[in-house]
């Protein structure tokens, strides 16, 4: 692809600026980066992980109340000092700031409930694991709903897992 300003060298630096939904794409080569530096160096030195970080907390849900800033009981620690340096001051903060936490991590994560990842040397017992307790209440279920041929399978399933496991 060749440079968007001088149309003559490769383009090399390539970005993206969206502004208020308006989205504009630049593909420059170096020197032609260069002479525009000036724009492109305060655009840059603006953005930083810690401001992407930063831009992420200050997430607030539609219709979210807009009232004075919260703070840690605790350790007096401010939301809005939380979001500048990206970590809690105690404790305490995640209790304190969960409401405002709990959209964010559905927004990144989907959920707020935490599975983990399991180590793959031990991933097949606590797997088995899971999948038993699973069975063990759909056991419960199919006892308390009368469906005793089901409960009958389900038992059967739920001893050879746990031969399986040596429990």
């Amino acid at each position: 692809m060749k440079c968007q300003e001088c149309g003559q060298r490769q383009a090399t630096v390539h970005f993206t600026k969206i502004i208020q939904g308006d989205k504009s794409e630049f593909h420059l080569c170096e020197p032609c980066a260069r002479e525009k530096g000036e724009w492109m160096h305060k655009a840059a030195a603006g953005f930083s992980l810690n401001s992407l970080l930063s831009g992420l907390l200050n997430f607030e849900s539609p219709g979210a109340a807009v009232s004075a800033p919260p703070r840690c009981s605790k350790c007096g620690l401010t939301y809005n000092q939380f979001s500048q340096i990206g970590r809690f001051g105690c404790t305490e903060c995640y209790q304190h700031f969960r409401s405002r936490l709990e959209p964010l991590v559905r927004k990144v994560h989907g959920s707020t409930t935490h599975i983990g990842k399991v180590p793959q040397r031990t991933g097949g017992k606590i797997k088995a694991k899971r999948d038993l307790d699973k069975l063990r209440a759909q056991l419960q279920a199919a006892v308390q709903t009368e469906k005793f041929e089901e409960a009958a399978v389900l038992r059967d399933k739920i001893r050879e897992l746990e031969k399986q496991l040596g429990t």
